[in-house]
């Protein structure tokens, strides 16, 4: 099952169970929310989950683009990217957590053909604030999947305040021997489902309090069930990074996570320059400038000749198109381009500046930051500068 049969499996599926489509899809949240970024498919529903009607109903489904930062160092594993799209659902005061995992068992079973045996649980298992999540509990056991009971694990939030509740969430088995140990004890375990019963919200002083609806919340990683359905070993072999997979190598000899992270950070460039960001020295730009320039550092440690102006433009346009975004690719690569020119200067002045005598020995938090504040040399560029 490729990439888009995958999709339409997923929303067919849920509109036939009363689900309505919600269309339009961006990275870059609403006027004054003050996260840079959509981070999950919930985000932009957080108004009706904390009780405001949605125009389309109380079942929805989507699928959302999102970025996140803070898997930024973990690029390169199996299982992350830096920018991905995220399947959702969502009841808004409507069926309970039960109904939810049903449906999602039905889905992962009978819809994609997943053995049941490859399926593996995490429960809420309470504490002293909460009671265990009993509903998810006996659901799990009646459909014979085995169930392990985490604390942290299984509690969701989108920040220290806000809407929050405990979750299930649905591993499947990705190891060449019989399923073996729990989710937390094997990394062989990979996340594929996180259910969320949202019913609670977390004030200032840490103090939970009902929302004035039991919501539910479910997001499913697009990317990473796709490679687990076609039998891939990591999210950059699904059939979206074919394209990559093909033009990059001949282009630059990298090992393999690097080439994981120059394809990632790349492909996040363009959808974050197709939602219109572009780069600077602060908020969203400063994120994109950070995700080109880690991928130049990458290009130029081996060999200064390499660059972006070797791209092919199919790369630009095959992701905007796969995030269904109408931009020009040359526009796209025209703000690449311009980037890399910046950061060869940057380049060649943070070189004459690490130079001086003053800093030929080890570097202190004092030099770091006068030659951030003083130069406009980040960190990370200094030290690789120093390793390099």
């Amino acid at each position: 099952m490729n990439t888009d049969q995958l999709v339409r499996t997923f929303i067919e599926y849920f509109e036939y169970r009363g689900h309505r489509r919600i269309t339009g899809s961006t990275l870059l949240p609403p006027p004054g929310d003050p996260v840079l970024f959509t981070t999950s498919g919930m985000h932009p529903l957080t108004p009706y989950l904390e009780g405001r009607p949605h125009p389309l109903g109380r079942r929805l489904v989507n699928v959302q683009r999102c970025l996140r930062t803070t898997d930024l160092d973990e690029v390169g594993d199996r299982t992350h990217l830096t920018v991905f799209e995220m399947l959702g659902t969502w009841s808004l005061g409507d069926y309970e957590g039960p109904q939810s995992l049903d449906w999602g068992y039905g889905l992962l079973t009978d819809g994609f053909g997943i053995d049941p045996g490859r399926l593996h649980v995490t429960v809420f298992g309470g504490d002293d604030r909460v009671g265990p999540d009993t509903g998810s509990l006996e659901l799990w056991q009646d459909r014979g999947v085995p169930v392990e009971l985490t604390v942290e694990d299984n509690w969701w939030s989108n920040g220290p305040t806000g809407p929050c509740g405990p979750d299930s969430e649905i591993f499947l088995w990705t190891g060449d021997t019989p399923p073996q140990s729990t989710p937390t004890r094997d990394d062989r375990w990979v996340e594929v489902w996180n259910h969320v019963m949202m019913r609670h919200r977390r004030l200032d002083d840490g103090t939970l309090v009902p929302l004035p609806q039991r919501n539910i919340d479910t997001g499913l990683g697009l990317e990473r069930l796709s490679s687990l359905l076609q039998g891939r070993s990591s999210v950059f072999e699904c059939d979206v990074f074919d394209p990559w997979r093909r033009l990059v190598p001949p282009l630059w000899q990298l090992d393999e996570p690097s080439l994981r992270l120059v394809c990632d950070h790349l492909r996040s460039a363009v959808v974050v320059i197709g939602d219109g960001v572009r780069p600077s020295n602060t908020g969203r730009g400063y994120v994109l400038r950070r995700l080109v320039r880690r991928v130049l550092t990458v290009l130029h440690r081996d060999d200064p000749r390499r660059g972006l102006g070797d791209l092919p433009v199919e790369l630009v346009g095959h992701t905007l198109d796969r995030f269904r975004q109408d931009v020009d690719p040359e526009t796209v690569r025209r703000v690449l381009l311009d980037e890399e020119q910046r950061f060869v200067r940057l380049l060649e002045r943070g070189r004459r500046v690490l130079s001086r005598p003053r800093f030929r020995g080890p570097l202190t938090e004092d030099d770091l930051h006068y030659l951030h504040d003083t130069h406009g040399l980040p960190r990370d560029l200094v030290l690789d500068l120093r390793t390099g």
